[in-house]
């Protein structure tokens, strides 16, 4: 006679009923915790496309029977549905931040190449024009504003034949460098002493176009030095040559920008928010 026949007969007939249900109970949810330890341990999941909330990248399956990172990078197909679409709005959420920020880093490229391919005539017989990557600089960063302007650079010197390629590197430098990070420093400077954002690009734009000028004078002085008074003497003859055009084509760059970012805040506010220019509404 076994245990629980043992105990049966010792209870009533209901007691009995209640205890086979409760032993039954403790069987079935024995039997489904030792399937879930089997196949985690196993590592028998299939991978049906959920993304990491993480990484953003797919989660495939582990194999050897030991998970890669965090365990819902790879069980994340077999969490609760409201998890999985988590997961999947989160993912979702990344890609569409990203389509963003793509969008108005084409915007700023194309910016650049239009407004720095317009050469204004100078009385002093030179030419000069405006160089755009302010904006980049504000909205991405120098980083990302160096880069467009190597390809503006690049695209104008073989298209247009603007600037040249023998002179690509000492004009990267001038305009793609030095420019955008200055304009960057001074963008962030303005916003720890509590400046107004449109005074903040006003500024940023006006002495990150400046900026690019000095640094081409220096270049050139340093390339054609005078005879009498060496690079020093070249430089300020090379500024005085820039100056006439430059200062107000740097007046005007920094209102064109302005008047660009304001246009962005009134219709393009979620692309804005996606890379940071703008914080998220609590």
């Amino acid at each position: 006679m076994t245990r629980c026949m043992q105990n049966s007969l010792l209870l009533g007939p209901f007691d009995s009923l209640e205890y086979f249900r409760k032993i039954l109970s403790k069987e079935k949810e024995r039997k489904e915790h030792d399937k879930k330890t089997k196949y985690l341990t196993e590592g028998k999941h299939r991978n049906r496309g959920v993304i990491c909330h993480c990484t953003g990248f797919k989660c495939y399956a582990h194999y050897g029977g030991i998970p890669s990172g965090n365990i819902l990078h790879c069980v994340g197909s077999h969490l609760p549905a409201v998890y999985r679409r988590r997961i999947f709005f989160h993912s979702k959420n990344i890609k569409t931040r990203t389509e963003k920020q793509l969008i108005l880093l084409a915007m700023s490229g194309a910016f650049v190449f239009v407004i720095s391919s317009l050469k204004i005539p100078s009385v002093t017989g030179s030419c000069s024009h405006m160089t755009g990557t302010g904006l980049g600089a504000i909205l991405f960063g120098p980083t990302a504003a160096g880069v467009l302007g190597l390809i503006v650079l690049l695209f104008q010197a073989i298209l247009l034949a603007h600037g040249g390629l023998t002179t690509l590197g000492a004009n990267t430098f001038s305009m793609a460098i030095a420019g955008p990070f200055l304009s960057y420093g001074i963008y962030k400077l303005c916003q720890k002493l509590n400046v107004n954002r449109k005074v903040a690009v006003f500024l940023a734009a006006f002495f990150g176009d400046l900026f690019t000028y000095c640094v081409t004078s220096l270049q050139l002085a340093m390339a054609y030095p005078s005879e009498a008074g060496g690079v020093g003497a070249s430089a300020v003859k090379f500024l005085g040559v820039f100056a006439p055009t430059q200062l107000p084509l740097a007046v005007m760059e920094g209102l064109l920008t302005v008047v660009i970012v304001i246009a962005l805040e009134s219709y393009a506010k979620p692309e804005l928010k996606a890379v940071g220019f703008l914080k998220e509404e609590k």
